[in-house]
């Protein structure tokens, strides 16, 4: 793929066709896209511009830079080129007749000031939020994005591959996540791990060994670990990666734009019984939740059920963090982004649908002694689901040589 990577002109018509029924029924009359992954997603080229896409017709990308790499990189008719913002007004009046009287924004990621710039500069006469439109869009994945994300996995299946041959101990936690992040590049990790929160920042070195493990903090994830720093608490740190201890990693991996995030739990020598137990706890809750995933059911009801199970094995203290910091969810989706809609957590009336990509995490925590959890992507279909991961659901036990 790599440099002959590009987006079949018609997987971005069926976006683009699904985006203007929701569109129609919503009565909003033209979405402006700015945010780099929405306007890949629904264009096929990440240079800097703007999308923008009517109730009805052929969308218009306007691009400040660079427009020969957008001409090359994307599909659609309408492309041309602006050096300022301003222009923006003009070209969609002189393109489609007028301007919208309803105008959708990406109102979760625009920030208030570029927001009001935008809405001073349009002149609608309403401005609502298009961002819902986008993410129940991106939601479901065609079998082309299915593939790319197998190939994803692919890749995430070496790399824990080389993992498991190369961990020994005396390395430190961010030793390691460097060596794994520097094979998973060779083979042609992305490097960046793209985040709609703008609290939440995307990385691959969340390793977390022995008491690390054990380590709430700012992450809204069951464990954060030690970090580097107090200017980065969270994911892989100093300590020296030790025999005998649980160690968990969770990695994620992006090829051609598509996530893959697994987790899985390793040791080096021997696991320890009591932490072997809470692994395989840990795969008995993923298992029950997968026997329960078929379309229509209520997302919130798989939530129950990873709880439920949890507490019957004995775990409901540990199960999703320490009893006065867990988390309220299970899982999410995954794609373009590595959090995406739907989360799996409690609670959830919407139900799950056919195309729908989800990683599903239930991890425990043993406050400041040791983490044991799994992490896998499946496909909703049909009639049930397919893994998209391709590791082994297994206990990495590592005996250097």
């Amino acid at each position: 793929m790599g440099r002959d990577f590009q987006v079949p002109a018609d997987e971005i018509r069926w976006r683009q066709n699904r985006l203007q029924k929701q569109m129609q029924e919503k009565g909003i009359a033209g979405l402006l896209i700015v945010q780099r992954v929405d306007l890949f997603y629904f264009s096929g080229t990440s240079q800097s511009g703007f999308l923008y896409v009517p109730a009805e017709g052929q969308p218009l990308l306007m691009i400040k830079k660079y427009l020969p790499r957008a001409r090359k990189e994307s599909s659609l008719e309408n492309i041309v080129g602006i050096h300022s913002i301003k222009s923006i007004p003009a070209l969609i009046a002189d393109t489609y007749g007028t301007m919208p009287d309803v105008l959708g924004l990406e109102l979760d990621v625009l920030p208030v000031n570029y927001f009001y710039k935008l809405r001073n500069l349009l002149g609608v006469r309403e401005v609502v939020d298009g961002s819902p439109l986008i993410l129940g869009t991106r939601m479901i994945k065609s079998a082309w994005e299915v593939e790319q994300m197998r190939r994803a996995a692919a890749m995430s299946y070496k790399t824990f591959e080389y993992m498991a041959g190369a961990i020994r101990t005396g390395l430190s936690e961010i030793e390691f996540t460097g060596m794994y992040e520097a094979f998973a590049r060779k083979q042609g990790h992305g490097a960046m791990l793209r985040v709609r929160d703008f609290l939440t920042e995307g990385y691959a070195w969340h390793l977390l060994s022995g008491w690390s493990g054990g380590m709430v903090g700012v992450l809204d994830s069951p464990a954060s670990g030690e970090g580097t720093s107090a200017a980065f608490p969270c994911g892989a740190g100093h300590k020296l990666l030790a025999a005998d201890e649980p160690i968990m990693i969770d990695f994620s991996c992006v090829l051609n734009g598509y996530h893959m995030d697994e987790t899985r739990m390793f040791a080096i020598g021997s696991m320890p019984e009591r932490a072997m137990q809470a692994c395989q706890a840990a795969v008995a809750i993923h298992d029950a939740v997968l026997d329960h995933v078929k379309p229509g059911v209520a997302i919130g009801e798989l939530f129950d059920v990873s709880v439920a199970k949890a507490a019957a094995l004995g775990y409901a203290d540990q199960y999703l963090g320490p009893p006065d910091n867990k988390v309220t969810f299970i899982g999410h989706g995954v794609g373009l982004e590595l959090v995406e809609a739907p989360i799996i957590a409690k609670g959830r009336k919407d139900v799950l649908k056919p195309g729908m990509t989800l990683a599903l995490e239930p991890k425990m925590v043993f406050e400041n002694e040791f983490s044991a959890g799994i992490e896998d992507v499946f496909l909703v279909t049909e009639t049930g689901y397919e893994m998209v991961s391709q590791v082994p659901g297994k206990v990495f036990v590592c005996h250097p040589s």
